[in-house]
């Protein structure tokens, strides 16, 4: 039987991204979330909070950051995240920070699933970044997920 780490692993190598815009994958970036820590489903106001405190900390980088949303397929799951154009060990540890089981990483088009707490998981390959990427015109109800 799998335990809830390997199910929440197998379901963060499905991610979509969703932007408002395009992001250029000149640089390498990580992608970071604070919602639901450790896997424990917050309430919506817990997550913005813990959101607003990791946008914070990523204003202390002074490098560019874009918000984005990482979602499920079927969207039927949803977490506000950010685009940090940071090195992989920074991002790691911010993932830490925030209690976050993974992060993901982007360098040279191709993206990445990085274990960051106390989870012995090898770095995935979760192929081109360009064929999860979808551009929305608005944001959807992060809220209202039913996941």
């Amino acid at each position: 039987m799998e335990n809830v780490i390997d199910t929440l692993w197998n379901e963060y190598q499905s991610t979509h991204f969703l932007f408002t815009q395009r992001l250029s994958h000149d640089f390498p970036f990580a992608i970071v979330t604070a919602h639901n820590p450790r896997g424990s489903r917050l309430s919506p106001s817990q997550n913005r909070l813990l959101d607003r405190q990791l946008q914070s900390k990523i204003q202390q980088y002074n490098r560019p950051y874009r918000a984005l949303i990482g979602a499920a397929p079927d969207l039927s799951h949803m977490e506000k995240s950010w685009a940090i154009f940071i090195d992989k060990e920074q991002a790691i540890e911010l993932g830490r920070e925030f209690n976050q089981h993974a992060i993901y990483y982007v360098n040279q088009g191709l993206l990445s699933l990085i274990a960051c707490l106390d989870i012995i998981k090898p770095e995935v390959d979760m192929g081109m970044f360009n064929h999860r990427l979808r551009v929305v015109s608005e944001w959807p109800e992060i809220g209202s997920y039913t996941g």
